[in-house]
């Protein structure tokens, strides 16, 4: 079973080829030339398979991967053009080596234009066979190695970056970092927005598997038809649609980390396989018998309480205890308040950046608004909020006219001009609010609600809080 083009290097593939020597798959109708580059290859230390004809070499694609193949042109049955096409629809980054006999290399050209990078003319000897073989290894390598570093340098670009200076947040954080060095199954809890997936990849990033890959599988929003499909792949004609292979969350994952984000939202059969393949190590496409190992560090996030989904017997308790070795609760932001206006500031920065703003900061009364609510989305929410007033926002400072421009009320503000609310009723919760903030002390209340004392005491009176 093969990837596409654009996923077999973020998988298994660049770590195992970096780690190998490599593997190599010689295709030739010949016996003899079969044995010969076997072993001369196998004593520099390659991993060598042998085919005798292309629909075998098909057979071991389907079972293996393989860094390069030795191709003889001139065989009985589908040809060996033909089989170049279809390894390179397999895995385009492939190398191809031909080989092909004299009054043939016509046909190598050809075979070139189709992707092969290179030939062999027959009859050739050990140090030539090495030499091809080194070049198209040094040619896959630096494809694989120059398209996995650009994906990881663009994920990494910076660090990740998790603000905060509450005690709530620094407790997680150092428990994360606690946690990275070892191979650990974590499970980190937390309401949406809270930056459970920030966490997954900070927890990574730590961690030895730093250079190997990150795989998400968001649980909310893959079709539970196809979730099999995407954490263990398929091979073609597996199903309806599945018109090539596809290789599947784990193997792409191998080597890092697999990251299952709101894993309560995946269902009681498919949760019974995961729990197979987390306590095995072990995957088999969809439509396929062959079993794959694999090493990953698994990393699940919820907002869920699984214990209370296990009750309704919606969550299964062995995946449960498999996944809750190592628990990290993420407080919601209502509960880490002193940490809003280093976020808002990172944000407002960040934001400022990217829209090419000159804004400085915030006036005091913005910032006491922002830590006055509640924030049901979280950070992501405080995120959202920043970023529209950094668009909005036409000075350098960004002021309550400003939060009122991009609709912002607390949740104070939201009920007090309520639509459906008498006049009367405004101005007595208007009253309690400003009594509240002067801690009960009226004279001081009254002299900021524009009042006399007696009128204030009178209104107090006739709604009975006197």
């Amino acid at each position: 079973m093969k990837a596409s083009p654009d996923e077999r290097f973020f998988g298994s593939n660049f770590l195992k080829f970096t780690m190998n020597k490599g593997k190599i798959l010689i295709v030739d109708d010949d016996p003899a030339i079969r044995d010969a580059c076997f072993q001369v290859l196998t004593r520099q230390g390659y991993e060598v398979e042998l085919a005798a004809f292309p629909e075998e070499a098909l057979e071991l694609f389907s079972r293996f991967e393989f860094d390069a193949v030795l191709l003889d042109l001139k065989m009985p049955g589908m040809g060996g053009l033909e089989l170049l096409k279809h390894i390179k629809e397999i895995d385009p980054h492939t190398e191809v080596v031909i080989i092909t006999a004299y009054g043939t290399v016509t046909n190598a050209v050809e075979a070139m234009k189709s992707g092969a990078s290179d030939f062999l003319q027959k009859p050739f000897g050990p140090e030539e066979l090495k030499l091809a073989v080194e070049k198209a290894l040094g040619r896959r390598k630096l494809t694989l190695e120059n398209i996995y570093l650009k994906r990881t340098l663009a994920e990494k670009e910076g660090g990740i970056n998790i603000i905060g200076e509450s005690p709530v947040i620094k407790q997680v954080l150092e428990m994360a970092k606690m946690v990275a060095p070892t191979d650990s199954t974590v499970l980190i809890t937390g309401e949406s927005g809270t930056g459970k997936g920030l966490l997954a990849r900070k927890i990574h990033e730590l961690s030895p598997r730093a250079n190997g890959p990150f795989v998400a599988v968001d649980c909310g929003t893959l079709v539970p038809t196809l979730f099999e499909s995407e954490l263990f792949g398929h091979v073609k004609g597996a199903f309806t649609g599945a018109s090539t292979h596809k290789i599947g969350k784990f193997e792409l994952a191998n080597g890092g980390t697999l990251f299952f984000d709101e894993i309560g939202n995946i269902s009681v059969d498919i949760q019974a396989k995961l729990l197979k393949a987390v306590e095995e190590k072990e995957i088999s496409p969809v439509g396929s018998h062959r079993v794959t190992k694999v090493d990953v560090r698994i990393i699940a996030a919820t907002n869920k309480n699984l214990e209370e989904e296990i009750k309704k017997g919606t969550f299964r308790n062995d995946l449960f205890y498999r996944l809750n070795v190592v628990s990290i609760h993420i407080p919601p932001l209502r509960e880490r308040k002193e940490d809003i206006p280093l976020l808002a500031r990172y944000f407002l920065q960040n934001f400022a950046r990217k829209h090419h703003k000159k804004i400085l900061g915030f006036e005091k009364e913005v910032l006491d608004r922002l830590k006055s609510y509640p924030w049901p989305g979280n950070v992501r929410e405080l995120e959202n909020t920043i970023e529209r007033l950094v668009i909005f926002t036409k000075g350098e400072i960004i002021t309550l006219a400003d939060l009122r421009l991009v609709g912002f009320k607390t949740e104070e503000e939201e009920e007090l001009w309520a639509d459906d609310l008498p006049l009367e009723e405004i101005e007595k919760r208007y009253i309690l609010r400003v009594l509240k903030k002067c801690a009960g002390n009226k004279s001081k209340a009254a002299k900021i609600l524009g009042i006399d004392r007696k009128t204030l005491r009178e209104k107090l009176r006739r709604w009975h809080l006197e």
